[in-house]
């Protein structure tokens, strides 16, 4: 399993790729599977190139890509959107505070979806709600340091606050 930070051209990032993939890259070593790497090489602002280059690197696998329900509005106006689809199956996770509608994934089932709905919940945390109040408690433990470094969330220098943020900076 890959995953990969990518900039999506119809979002506003809070914060730079190198450091959204750094961040990426220490919720993927926290996990400890050796099944899962981060593969920033894939990353394209184009899902489909991002797909492509993964056929490329996995050729005749059957590529899976997962996608929070908060942007399920969004891939039909994605560069390419029904090569996406032809070229994967789409595992679609539910994030809290973006229900999935029976209209959002006929609409995808139309465009040409292999379609999936994961049984798990994103939290309804998102780094824009964090950045705007910062709480420890809603950040794994493994993103503080990173986020410290980077002075992101509010959060450089933090060392009090929960049993999170009086960690040593590692």
């Amino acid at each position: 399993m890959a995953t990969y930070a990518s900039d999506n051209p119809l979002k506003h990032h809070g914060a730079p790729l190198a450091v959204r993939s750094a961040l990426l890259q220490a919720l993927v070593s926290g996990l400890a599977n050796p099944r899962l790497i981060l593969d920033q090489a894939l990353s394209s602002p184009r899902a489909i190139e991002s797909l492509r280059s993964a056929q490329r690197r996995w050729p005749g696998a059957q590529l899976v890509f997962v996608l929070g329900s908060d942007l399920v509005d969004q891939l039909p106006r994605w560069y390419d959107a029904a090569g996406i689809l032809a070229a994967c199956r789409l595992a679609v996770v539910p994030r809290q505070g973006w229900p999935l509608r029976a209209e959002q994934l006929e609409r995808l089932l139309q465009l040409g979806a292999n379609l999936e709905v994961l049984p798990l919940e994103i939290p309804a945390a998102a780094s824009s709600q964090i950045r705007e109040q910062p709480d420890p408690a809603l950040i794994p433990d493994e993103l503080l340091p990173v986020l410290r470094k980077h002075n992101l969330y509010g959060l450089a220098g933090t060392a009090t606050g929960g049993p999170a943020a009086a960690r040593p900076l590692r």
